[in-house]
């Protein structure tokens, strides 16, 4: 079985390091770490908590994931409640994962890897399920304006 895929299964140090080169960092900084590598510059860890915020975390396509209000996201663990943007900077804010992460996992193990998803039932912004905004309409034109 594959299982789903967790900030610590997911980021993982470039090729030249040791593969556990980054064991010792939390699931929630690994983001950090890995986009540092990929865009070769510095990105600094946001230094406290965005008080009142948090964000749902979904399974998303078989990977915990988390979404920013700037539209990127990341993928998130149980682990490590935080999350963080590196795209727009948004500092680090609380993520509200299931009572039991391991049971919505089970649950959804017997679904091939890509239909696996999962969005937390008190979500308020499941902007993902919603159906797609509607464009206003012209109205048609009549043969009396056209003349």
């Amino acid at each position: 079985m594959i299982p789903v895929a967790r900030a610590e299964s997911f980021y993982l140090p470039p090729p030249q390091l040791r593969a556990d080169a980054w064991e010792l960092v939390p699931g929630a900084e690994r983001v950090f770490r890995w986009y540092e590598y990929r865009v070769q510059r510095r990105v600094s860890l946001p230094e406290g908590f965005i008080v009142g915020q948090q964000v749902y975390a979904r399974i998303n396509h078989n990977r915990w994931v988390v979404d920013c209000r700037c539209g990127s996201a990341q993928v998130a663990t149980p682990t490590d409640q935080r999350t963080a943007c590196t795209e727009c900077g948004l500092g680090w804010i609380t993520v509200v994962f299931p009572d039991d992460p391991d049971a919505v996992e089970a649950g959804l193990a017997e679904l091939p890897p890509d239909d696996r998803n999962w969005v937390h039932p008190e979500d308020p912004g499941t902007t993902w399920l919603a159906p797609a905004p509607t464009q206003p309409q012209p109205e048609p034109m009549r043969a009396e304006t056209l003349r």
